[in-house]
C-alpha cells in the first residue's frame, strides 16, 4: 500500500510541473491537470470531464469497433466516427451494384439505417484502481467477472499503467446493434487516400455517421427491428463558431499505442531494423493488391479496406522513421540515460539490465514481426481452419461465405509469393518441415507457386467440395505452426512488453519519477480512455517554410481530378463550389468566401485517437480527429510540441457535406443545429 501511494504521489508531483501541450491523462485523475488547462482556456471542471456520480463529457465518448474512438451527437444515440475507421462496415455493406465507398450513402429516416453484423461501441461507466486488490491475492480474472455481473451488456478489462507499477479496471457497456446512417464517398472520406495520408495540409472528410441502438429499456441487446436508438447519459453539443490560432483545444479519447519511456535500445531497433523492414514488405503488398485494384472494380471493392489497413501503418513507418531522425531521438535518449547513471551510480544497473534484456530478445521479436507481416498475411489459410473448426456444418459455411466473399485467389497467390520468398531470406525460425517444403520445390517461390497450382481452396465452390485433409494447403499450415508456436513467446504490444523486458521497467520507470522532478509522467496509451489539450498552431515544416492551422475548400478544388479516382470529387461539391452555394457553412477566411475543411493542433494523439471529439473550452464538439501530421508519429516515442500536429476534420465541413453532398439536413436538425 506504502509503495502504491508513494508512486501516485509521485505522479502527483511532476504532472503539475508540465508546461507543455504533452501527454495522455486518465480521466478519473483530470483534477491534477485542470488548472493548466484552465490558464489554456479550458472553462468547465473535473467533474464535467469525468463523473461516475452524473452525466459527463466520459458518457458521450465510445470505443468504436475496437480500435477507434466515436462522439454521440444527439439524443438518439447518432454518433460520428472517422471514414477510416467505419470503412471496414462500409466496405462489408457495399457490391457492385450497391458501392458505397464509391458512392457514399445517406438514410433520409430510421428504416432506412444499414445494419452492420459485428460492429460493436463500447462506452465507459467508470475506471477505478486495483492494485491492492491485486496485491492481495485477487486474480485479474475475478476482478473482471465481478465487474461484469454489475449491469446487463457489460464488459470489464484490467489494465496496468507504468509498466505494471500500477493496474486499472475500466468497466464498459458493450453496444452491438449499431448502424450505419451516412458515409461520404470515398473522394470526400478518403480524399487523396495514400498520397495524401500523414500529410499537411489535408483536406479529407474523413467522417462518418453510425447510431446506436438499445432494447426497451435503453439496455446493449442484440440486433433486432423492435430496438430504439439509444438515449446517451450525455452527448456532445456541436458548436460551428469556428478556430482560430491559439485557441484551446481538448482531445477525449482512446488512444492505442505509445512508447513514452523506452530505452535508446529500443529507439534503435525500431528506426534501424523493424520499421525499414516492415516497410520494405508493405511496399511489396501494396504494390501487389494495388496493380490487381486496376484491373477490376470487384477486386478494388473486395481488397478496399485490406489495401486501407496496410496503407496506414506502412506510411506512418515512414513518418516515424524520419522524426526519430530529425528530432535525434536516439541520442537524446542515450544522453538522457548518460545523465541518470552518473546521478544515480546505485540505479545504472537497472539499465544494464534493460540492454541486456532487449538483448536476449532481439532475435525473438523480429522473428515474429517478420512472421506477422509475411506468413500470417497469406489469406487462404483462414479457410484450412474454419474447415478444422468445432464450428457445426452450417457455422462453418457462414463463416467460409463471409470469407471468400472478399478473396480472391490470384491476389493472394502473388502475395504468398511475395511473402514466402522474403521470409526464407531473413527468417531464423524456419521450422524443418517448412525447410522440406521449400527445398523440395527448388525454394520458397517455387513451393508457392506449386501450392495455389494445386490447392483446391481458391473459391468457395471448391471449398464445399475440398478434401481438407489433404488439401497441400493444410499441409502449409501445418508447416508453419511450430514457427507460430515459437513466436507467441513475443506477442505483445510492443518489444519493451515483453515480460523479460518489462519486468525491469517497472523500477526504471519508478527511479526516473523520483529523479526527474521536471517531467511530466503519464501513463503509455494502451486503448484505455484518455485526455489530451492543446492548442490550435501551425508550425514551420521546414527552413523558411510555415504551414497554416487551417485549410479550405479551395485546396479541394484544386486537386480534384476526374481521371483519378482518390481525387475524382462528387459532382454535388464541384457544383456547391461553382455556385458558392455554401449555406450557412460559409464563412469569409483571408477574404475569401469559402468553406473550412481541416485543422491542426498541439494534442498529444496517436493511433486509437482516430475519430476523437476535438473540443473547445467549453466542452464544445469542434472537429473530428483524424491524423497527425507525417513527421509527428514518432510522437509515439517522443512528442515534441513545436514539430507535432493532429490533424482535424472542421465540424463545419462535416455539416457541410451532409447538407450539400448528402442532402440529409434532417441528421443536422437531430444535433439540435
Amino acid at each position: 500500500m506504502k509503495k502504491t501511494l508513494l508512486l501516485v504521489a509521485l505522479i502527483f508531483a511532476t504532472t503539475f510541473s508540465a508546461f507543455a501541450d504533452k501527454g495522455m491523462w486518465l480521466p478519473s485523475l483530470i483534477s491534477s491537470r485542470i488548472k493548466d488547462m484552465k490558464s489554456k482556456g479550458f472553462k468547465l471542471s473535473a467533474e464535467d470531464i469525468y463523473s461516475i456520480n452524473k452525466a459527463s463529457l466520459k458518457d458521450a465518448v465510445v470505443l468504436f469497433d475496437g480500435g477507434c474512438t466515436g462522439e454521440i451527437v444527439s439524443e438518439k444515440g447518432l454518433l460520428i466516427t472517422n471514414h477510416h475507421c467505419g470503412y471496414d462496415a462500409i466496405q462489408a455493406l457495399s457490391t457492385v451494384e450497391h458501392d458505397y465507398l464509391t458512392d457514399g450513402f445517406w438514410a433520409m429516416n430510421h428504416t432506412e439505417e444499414l445494419r452492420c453484423p459485428g460492429l460493436k461501441v463500447h462506452i465507459l461507466v467508470r475506471m477505478e484502481e486495483v492494485t491492492e486488490r491485486i496485491a492481495k491475492g485477487e486474480s485479474k480474472e475475478q476482478i473482471i467477472a465481478k465487474a461484469e455481473a454489475e449491469g446487463k451488456g457489460f464488459r470489464a478489462k484490467v489494465e496496468s499503467m507504468y509498466y505494471g507499477n500500477i493496474a486499472y479496471l475500466f468497466i464498459y457497456r458493450e453496444f452491438s446493434d449499431v448502424r450505419l446512417v451516412g458515409t461520404p464517398p470515398t473522394a470526400i472520406g478518403k480524399f487523396g487516400a495514400d498520397n495524401d495520408n500523414w500529410i499537411w495540409p489535408r483536406h479529407t472528410g474523413d467522417f462518418s455517421v453510425f447510431r446506436i441502438y438499445a432494447n426497451e429499456n435503453n439496455e446493449p441487446a442484440e440486433y433486432s427491428a423492435s430496438n430504439k436508438p439509444y438515449t446517451p447519459a450525455r452527448h456532445f453539443k456541436v458548436s460551428t463558431q469556428g478556430v482560430k490560432e491559439g485557441d484551446f483545444t481538448m482531445i477525449y479519447g482512446f488512444p492505442g499505442n505509445t512508447q513514452e519511456y523506452i530505452t535508446s535500445d529500443a529507439v534503435k531497433y525500431i528506426a534501424e531494423l523493424s520499421d525499414p523492414t516492415k516497410i520494405d514488405l508493405r511496399t511489396q503488398r501494396l504494390d501487389i493488391i494495388g496493380a490487381a485494384q486496376s484491373q477490376s472494380v470487384e477486386t478494388r471493392i473486395k481488397y478496399a479496406a485490406k489495401q486501407a489497413n496496410i496503407a496506414n501503418a506502412w506510411k506512418k513507418w515512414q513518418g516515424e522513421v524520419l522524426g526519430i531522425n530529425r528530432l535525434g531521438t536516439y541520442t537524446k535518449k542515450l544522453s538522457y540515460e548518460n545523465r541518470f547513471r552518473k546521478e544515480n551510480p546505485d540505479k545504472a544497473y537497472l539499465l544494464d539490465s534493460l540492454a541486456a534484456a532487449y538483448a536476449r530478445n532481439a532475435e525473438g521479436y523480429f522473428n515474429y514481426e517478420l512472421y506477422s507481416e509475411t506468413i500470417r498475411g497469406i489469406e487462404l489459410q483462414q479457410a484450412v481452419y474454419i474447415a478444422l473448426s468445432d464450428r457445426t456444418d452450417e457455422e462453418k459455411m457462414a463463416a467460409a461465405e463471409l470469407f471468400y466473399k472478399d478473396f480472391v485467389v490470384d491476389v493472394d497467390r502473388a502475395l504468398a509469393v511475395a511473402m514466402l520468398t522474403e521470409y526464407e531470406k531473413m527468417g531464423t525460425y524456419i521450422s524443418e518441415e517448412l525447410k522440406t517444403l521449400f527445398a523440395a520445390h527448388g525454394g520458397a517461390k517455387g513451393y508457392a507457386e506449386w501450392l495455389y497450382d494445386n490447392t483446391k481452396l481458391g473459391t468457395l465452390e471448391e471449398f464445399k467440395a475440398a478434401n481438407i485433409a489433404e488439401d497441400p494447403m493444410t499441409e502449409f499450415v501445418m508447416a508453419v505452426q511450430p514457427i507460430a508456436k515459437r513466436v507467441k513467446a513475443y506477442t505483445y504490444r510492443n518489444f519493451s512488453n515483453i515480460p523479460d523486458i518489462e519486468r525491469w521497467f517497472r523500477p526504471y520507470v519508478k527511479a526516473l519519477m523520483e529523479w526527474d522532478k521536471k517531467r511530466p509522467f503519464f501513463p503509455d496509451a494502451n486503448l484505455t480512455l484518455r485526455v489530451a489539450y492543446g492548442k490550435v498552431a501551425g508550425y514551420e515544416y521546414a527552413d523558411g517554410e510555415y504551414h497554416l492551422p487551417q485549410t479550405t475548400l479551395e485546396g479541394i478544388i484544386e486537386k480534384d481530378n476526374p481521371e483519378i479516382y482518390d481525387y475524382n470529387v462528387p459532382q454535388a461539391l464541384r457544383d456547391a463550389y461553382a455556385k458558392k452555394d455554401y449555406g450557412r457553412w460559409g464563412v469569409t477566411m483571408n477574404g475569401k468566401y469559402t468553406v473550412p475543411v481541416c485543422f491542426i493542433a498541439t494534442n498529444h494523439t496517436t493511433g486509437g485517437n482516430s475519430g476523437s471529439p476535438v473540443l473547445n473550452g467549453k466542452g464544445e464538439l469542434i472537429g473530428v480527429n483524424f491524423d497527425r501530421t507525417w513527421l509527428s508519429t514518432m510522437s509515439d516515442i517522443e512528442f515534441d510540441e513545436t514539430l507535432c500536429r493532429n490533424i482535424i476534420c472542421d465540424i463545419r465541413y462535416v455539416l457541410f457535406v451532409i447538407d450539400k453532398v448528402g442532402g440529409a439536413e434532417w441528421l443536422i436538425k437531430e444535433m439540435g443545429l
